[in-house]
């Protein structure tokens, strides 16, 4: 598979990956071009030890934690308290629109375990991109739907 080939299958996924990261349009870009230019340097270092999209998202995954590292550790300004959901240039739905902000609300693990899951990742491939269980990633999947439906129900939407 070449490049061309793996950017177009693989784009838009790490894109929405990084944008449930950080509810930033133009950070989640940054980031998914980040990991782009990762993978075009090191694609010819690829051992097929795992799937491609396994290696790409936990390229991508380490790009995003390693830049919420980095803003810990030397934040510039101080946080809003009330982060708005930042809309893609298409039009997405209500309740669509919800879950992306209901999702960035969740804590780092959790919004990567259910931004690959909405992404149709296996619950075995998640275990390995994040380097726990499978036995824990479906313990975890179950509570982060039960805190995204309980978040639908507090504001009237199911």
């Amino acid at each position: 598979m070449g490049f061309d080939e793996i950017y177009k299958s693989y784009s838009s996924k790490i894109f929405r990956v990084c944008l449930g990261y950080f509810n930033d349009y133009d950070l989640a870009k940054d980031i998914t071009q980040e990991t782009f230019i990762s993978v075009w340097q090191n694609l010819a270092k690829f051992e097929n030890r795992s799937s491609i999209g396994t290696w790409i998202y936990r390229i991508a995954t380490n790009k995003c934690l390693r830049r919420i590292q980095k803003e810990n550790s030397h934040p510039t300004v101080e946080l809003p308290t009330n982060l708005k959901y930042v809309a893609p240039s298409f039009e997405e739905d209500e309740k669509l629109s919800r879950l992306h902000q209901y999702i960035s609300e969740l804590p780092e693990l959790e919004r990567i375990i259910i931004t690959l899951s909405l992404e149709d990742v296996s619950q075995e491939k998640i275990a390995e991109i994040i380097g726990i269980s499978h036995a824990n990633i479906r313990v975890k999947l179950h509570r982060i739907k039960a805190k995204l439906t309980k978040k639908f129900e507090e504001n009237g939407q199911f």
